[in-house]
């Protein structure tokens, strides 16, 4: 079962994807499924591609994919592998996915991981949420903690904008950020960054509209 706060990030995401008319989608990190499934669900939705370390989370997933009536997990591939060791054959996707990923990577590594993303992998859309750490206190975190024992940061809104900024204007993209769930002065538990490729004329990019749309 997935929680209130989670249900709320998919929610997000899944309506960021739709409105930017993704038919291909890369998961990167894709865990237990809980996005993916619901993406192979979606008749609109006719590429996916789950990335994630865990051996254990992939094959509980590809279970849970057999499962899905009509044949719906077909338009699913399954990676176990790294963000950075991604081949050349899911460049170009409509949108990639990072969902409440960032935060389990060591911060030194971020930029090879942003590298890799918006560099090599150069999807027409990028999602990423993360805490917002300045919500922590409303969900009884304590101040020397993190929400999740593996988690290597947490960040407040202001470090977050000004990351997904940098990492816009050094790879050629937009960035738009919004908090998931609304507070008057803490924001949302969950902040969620848009990364829109800009065309080579400098207008951002959206996906086409299936034929006969």
């Amino acid at each position: 079962m997935t929680s209130w706060l989670h249900e709320q990030r998919l929610a997000a995401v899944l309506g960021a994807l739709r409105d930017c008319r993704a038919r291909t989608v890369l998961d990167l990190g894709c865990g237990d499924g809980a996005l993916l499934m619901r993406l192979a669900a979606d008749p609109a939705i006719e590429r996916i591609v789950g990335v994630d370390l865990s051996a254990e989370a992939l094959a509980r997933l590809r279970t849970d994919l057999g499962r899905l009536p009509g044949g719906q997990g077909n338009t699913v591939a399954l990676i176990h592998g790294s963000l950075t060791d991604l081949g050349s054959d899911l460049a170009g996707f409509d949108a990639a996915v990072l969902v409440e990923v960032i935060e389990h990577i060591d911060p030194d590594r971020l930029s090879t991981v942003a590298r890799a993303v918006f560099g090599d992998l150069a999807p027409a859309t990028v999602i990423v949420t993360t805490p917002n750490s300045e919500f922590n206190a409303l969900l009884g975190v304590p101040t020397h903690r993190f929400r999740h024992p593996d988690h290597r940061f947490e960040w407040r809104r202001a470090k977050f904008r000004a990351w997904a900024e940098g990492v816009a204007g050094r790879h050629g993209y937009d960035s738009a950020i919004s908090d998931i769930g609304a507070h008057p002065t803490l924001g949302g538990p969950t902040q969620m960054a848009i990364f829109t490729r800009r065309a080579e004329n400098g207008k951002r990019e959206v996906a086409s509209p299936p034929h006969g749309l």
